[in-house]
């Protein structure tokens, strides 16, 4: 299992919307609208890297109003 979390940037106005569609898709633990350099905190979970990478460029980056991701792979060290 592969958790990561996504830093989300969103048009002005739109980071509750945002964070709300976001965390109806699968795979989306929790979706927090935020303050500060970003407007959307997101964690999620797939089997693995290339599942995750599908998770947010084809569902994620997909939501209107989302500007720009970074995705933070969590590392157990």
């Amino acid at each position: 299992m592969v958790q990561a979390y996504i830093l989300v940037q969103t048009e002005v106005g739109k980071a509750a919307e945002v964070a709300m569609a976001i965390s109806r898709i699968a795979g989306v633990t929790q979706a927090d609208d935020v303050t500060g350099p970003y407007d959307v905190i997101v964690r999620a979970e797939a089997d693995n890297v290339d599942d995750l990478a599908r998770l947010v460029v084809a569902q994620i980056q997909g939501v209107p109003g989302i500007t720009r991701t970074l995705t933070c792979p969590i590392v157990h060290i």
